[in-house]
C-alpha cells in the first residue's frame, strides 16, 4: 500500500523586526510545524501497517486461516508479535520446511493473483472475493472447465470438475457449478438444493419448487448439465428422479473447510502462550506432540510423577560422521493458588552414529522422566526446546497426588503393549516402572493384533484385610456394545499395589475400543478408570526410540530433600523440616541441602540451630552464597549474638559488595548493640542505593532526634 505524501507548506510569517527576538519566534514556529508533521507521518505509518495486517487477515488468508488462528492473531498486541505469527502461520503450512522456498505460500499467492486477474474483470469487486475466486484459492486449478455461454435457454454457466482430492476428505471426483443469475453480474456458486435447475433456465415457466419440471426442461437441450444440476457427485443415483441432492450441499460445505482441516492449529495457541517466555528464534517453530502423564506410588508411600513426551519430529545436525542435537527441558509444578511448588531444568545432549540413525530415522522419539511430588492438586507444565533446530514443544496437564487417607484408592489407568521384568539386583528407578516390571507403551494407544494389551494401575488400601473383599472388573467395549468382560479378585495379584493385567489382542477385530476398570468392595463400586485404544490393521507398528532418565532408588535421601523443599514452597514448614533434616544428616557436606534446612529453621524461629548447619560451608569460597551469609547473620542477630552478626554481615559486604539488604541488617545489628552512629552510617549508605525505603528513613530520623 502506497504511503500518503504530505507536502510541507511553509507559512509566511513576518517578524516584527529583524531583531533576534523575531528570528527566535520564527524558528520556534518552524520547530512546532516539524514536530506536528513528523507526528502525522508516524501516525500514518502506524495506520498503514495496521491496514496491512487487516488486509492479510481479511483478504489474503481469509479462506485458509482457522478460527483458532484468527482468534490468536486478534489478541496480539504489537507489530513484532504479528510479524512472528505470520511467519509461523506460513511455516506450519510449508510442505518442505528444510528448503528455502515455501511451496504452499507461493502457490497460495499465485491463486490469489489468478483470481484477481480473471474473476473480477466485469464486476465491482476483486476476484478473490467472488465465489469462483474463493473456490479457486481453496482447491486450485480444476481438472476440466466447461462453459455454457451464448445460449438462449440457459444463463451463462461454468462447470468445474475436480478429481483425486480424496486425501482432503472429498469425493474421488466432483463438480462445482457457477452461473450468472439473471444473465449479468458475478458468477455465483450453484446449489442443487437451494437453486435447483430452474435457476439456470432463462425462460422457465413452471412453479419455483417444481424441480422435476425444471430438470426435464433443461434435459431437452443440455442433458449433461441437467444431471449435474441435481447432483455435483458423478454417479450418484437419486432416490426420486428429478430431486436435488442433499449430499451436494454437504460437499460444498466440506470444500469450504478443507484448509482448516489440513493444518494443526495448536501451534497458534502455543505461540500465544509462550511468546513472552521463549526466545524469538523459537517462537515460530512449535511442533506438535503426543504426551502421557501419570503418577505411581513407590513402597515408601511417595508418589512419583512419570511423563512421556513424543514430539512429531526430532531434528538433528551432523558433523564429521556424528549426528547430534541438544535438548533443553524446563518443568514447573504450580499449585491451585499459583505457587511454584517444584521446578527443574535439564540439558540432554544426544549423539548418534550413522548405524543408529539408520535404525531410528523412521521411528518416533520419546523422552521419558520422573520426579517425586507431595500430595495436592497441581498444573504441570513442561517446555522442551531443541537448541540445534530452534524448535519447541510443550505439555500442560492437571495432576492430583492423593493423600494416604482413603480406605481404598485406585490410580489412573495406563495401557502398554509390552512389559519386561527388571534385574532384581538393580536399585535404580526407571520412568514408568511398576514394581519389578518396566512398561512399554506409546501415548497414542495404538496396538497391533500381535500385541498384548497391558492394563497397568495401582490399588492402595490402608486396611490389608479389606483386600479379601475387593473385586476388579475389566470391561472392554466396542462402540456401544460390551465386547469382553474379565473379573478378578484383588488377591489374584501378589505385587500390590501394582496391578498389570495382560489381555491378548489376537482375536480382537480392527476397531476402536474402550477399557473401563471398576473396583468394588462387597459388591459396592468404589472407583473406576477408563482409557480408549485402537487395534490397527498394521502388524508391525513403528514403536518409539526412547530416551529414559535412570534415577537413584526410591530410598535415596535426595528425594527427601526434594519433597521437603516442595513442602517449604507450599508454606508447610513443619512438614518440610524432618524431610530436609533427613537429607542433611545423610549429606551434611552438600551446601544446597544445608542452605535449604537453614531457610526452614529461620521460618520456624530455631535460630540457635542455624549456625551449626551453615558454619561448615563458610570457608568454601565458591559456595559461599549471598543468601547463606545473610541467613547466618540473621540467625546470630535474632538469637542475640550481635558481634557475630556484624562480623557475618560485613563479610557478606566484602564478598558481594554493598546491598540494601545487607546494609539494613548490619544497621539493625549495630542499633541493637547500642552503636547508633554505625547504624546511621549503614542505613545512610543503604538510602544512597535506594531512596525509596520509608522505614529506613524513619529509623534514621529517630536516631537523629535522640542526639
Amino acid at each position: 500500500m502506497q504511503r500518503p505524501v504530505y507536502r510541507l507548506i511553509q507559512p509566511r510569517i513576518k517578524p516584527a523586526s529583524h531583531s533576534p527576538a523575531g528570528y527566535k519566534i520564527h524558528v520556534q514556529f518552524c520547530l512546532v510545524l516539524m514536530v506536528f508533521f513528523l507526528a502525522i507521518s508516524v501516525f500514518s505509518q502506524g495506520d498503514s501497517q495496521a491496514n496491512l495486517y487487516q488486509k492479510w487477515l481479511q483478504e489474503e488468508v481469509t479462506y485458509i486461516i482457522t478460527p483458532a488462528e484468527r482468534e490468536v492473531f486478534s489478541q496480539l498486541m504489537n507489530a513484532r508479535e504479528k510479524d512472528l505469527f505470520i511467519q509461523a502461520f506460513w511455516k506450519h503450512r510449508d510442505p518442505t520446511p528444510a528448503t528455502e522456498e515455501n511451496e504452499f505460500k507461493a502457490e497460495h499467492y499465485r491463486r490469489i493473483n489468478h483470481a484477481n486477474q480473471y474473476f473480477g474483470r466485469e464486476i465491482p469487486k476483486p476476484g478473490w472475493n467472488t465465489d469462483r475466486g474463493r473456490m479457486y484459492i481453496i482447491l486450485g486449478e480444476p481438472n476440466d472447465i466447461r462453459r455454457y455461454e451464448g445460449k438462449t435457454r440457459i444463463y451463462p454457466t461454468e462447470v468445474w470438475f475436480y478429481q483425486d482430492l480424496t486425501a482432503k476428505g472429498l469425493p474421488s471426483g466432483f463438480y462445482l457449478v457457477f452461473f450468472q443469475s439473471g444473465g449479468t453480474g458475478e458468477y455465483r456458486l450453484y446449489s442443487p438444493l437451494v437453486d435447483g435447475p430452474q435457476a439456470l433456465l432463462t425462460s422457465y415457466m413452471g412453479s419455483q419448487g417444481d424441480y422435476v419440471a425444471a430438470y426435464n426442461q433443461l434435459k431437452e437441450f443440455e442433458p449433461e448439465l441437467s444431471e449435474i444440476s441435481l447432483t455435483l457427485i458423478p454417479g450418484e443415483r437419486q432416490a426420486a428422479k428429478g430431486r436435488p441432492s442433499v449430499s451436494s450441499d454437504i460437499l460444498v460445505n466440506k470444500v469450504e473447510t478443507v484448509p482448516q482441516k489440513e493444518v494443526k492449529d495448536i501451534y497458534a495457541r502455543k505461540f500465544l502462550e509462550y511468546k513472552d517466555s521463549v526466545e524469538v528464534e523459537y517462537s515460530t517453530n512449535y511442533i506438535d506432540n503426543d504426551t502421557l502423564v501419570t503418577s505411581i506410588q513407590v513402597p515408601s508411600g511417595v508418589h512419583f510423577v512419570h511423563y512421556a513426551l513424543e514430539p512429531d519430529r526430532l531434528s538433528i545436525d551432523s558433523y564429521q560422521g556424528k549426528f547430534y542435537t541438544v535438548l533443553k527441558l524446563n518443568g514447573t509444578v504450580v499449585n491451585e493458588v499459583g505457587t511454584t511448588v517444584h521446578q527443574f531444568e535439564k540439558i540432554i545432549p544426544l549423539e548418534f552414529t550413522q548405524e543408529q540413525i539408520d535404525q531410528i530415522q523412521h521411528r518416533p522419539f520419546s523422552l521419558r522422566d520422573m520426579f517425586p511430588l507431595v500430595s495436592g492438586k497441581y498444573k504441570f507444565s513442561l517446555l522442551l526446546k531443541n537448541e540445534i533446530s530452534k524448535e519447541f514443544t510443550s505439555l500442560e496437564r492437571n495432576i492430583t497426588i492423593p493423600s494416604n487417607q482413603a480406605d481404598i484408592r485406585m490410580s489412573p489407568l495406563m495401557l502398554g503393549f509390552q512389559m519386561k521384568k527388571l534385574d532384581p539386583d538393580s536399585s535404580r528407578q526407571r520412568p514408568f516402572q511398576w514394581g519389578e516390571y518396566q512398561l512399554y507403551f506409546q501415548p497414542n494407544r495404538v496396538f497391533s493384533q500381535k500385541n498384548d494389551l497391558i492394563a497397568a494401575f495401582q490399588i492402595y488400601s490402608e486396611q490389608p484385610a479389606l483386600s479379601q473383599h475387593v473385586q476388579i472388573r475389566y470391561i472392554l467395549t466396542r462402540g456401544d456394545q460390551e465386547y469382553k468382560v474379565i473379573t478378578k479378585s484383588l488377591q489374584d495379584y501378589p505385587d500390590l499395589p501394582n496391578i498389570l493385567e495382560r489381555i491378548p489382542l489376537k482375536d480382537f477385530p480392527v476397531s476402536h475400543f474402550s477399557l473401563k476398570i471398576t473396583i468394588s468392595v462387597d459388591g459396592r463400586d468404589v472407583g473406576f478408570s477408563l482409557e480408549e485404544f485402537d487395534v490397527s490393521p498394521v502388524e508391525n507398528l513403528a514403536r518409539p526410540w526412547t530416551y529414559s532418565n535412570i534415577l537413584p532408588g526410591w530410598e535415596d535421601p535426595v528425594y527427601a530433600y526434594i519433597l521437603g523443599v516442595q513442602h517449604f514452597n507450599k508454606g508447610d514448614w513443619d512438614k518440610a523440616r524432618p524431610l530436609v533434616a533427613q537429607a542433611y544428616l545423610a549429606k551434611p557436606e552438600d551446601p544446597e541441602i544445608a542452605l535449604s534446612l537453614a531457610r526452614i529453621l529461620l521460618r520456624l524461629q530455631e535460630y540457635q540451630n542455624i549456625p551449626p548447619v551453615l558454619r561448615p560451608h563458610m570457608d568454601q569460597s565458591e559456595i559461599t552464597k549471598f543468601e547463606l551469609l545473610f541467613i547466618l547473620g540473621k540467625a546470630y542477630q535474632l538469637s542475640g549474638e550481635l558481634e557475630k552478626a556484624v562480623e557475618i554481615f560485613n563479610k557478606g559486604i566484602s564478598q558481594h559488595g554493598l546491598s540494601t539488604s545487607l546494609l539494613n541488617a548490619l544497621g539493625e545489628s549495630y542499633l541493637l548493640s547500642g552503636n547508633n552512629q554505625q547504624a546511621l552510617v549503614s542505613w545512610t549508605k543503604s538510602l544512597e542505593i535506594n531512596k525509596d525505603q520509608p522505614d529506613i528513613q524513619k529509623k534514621i530520623e529517630s536516631i537523629k532526634e535522640k542526639k
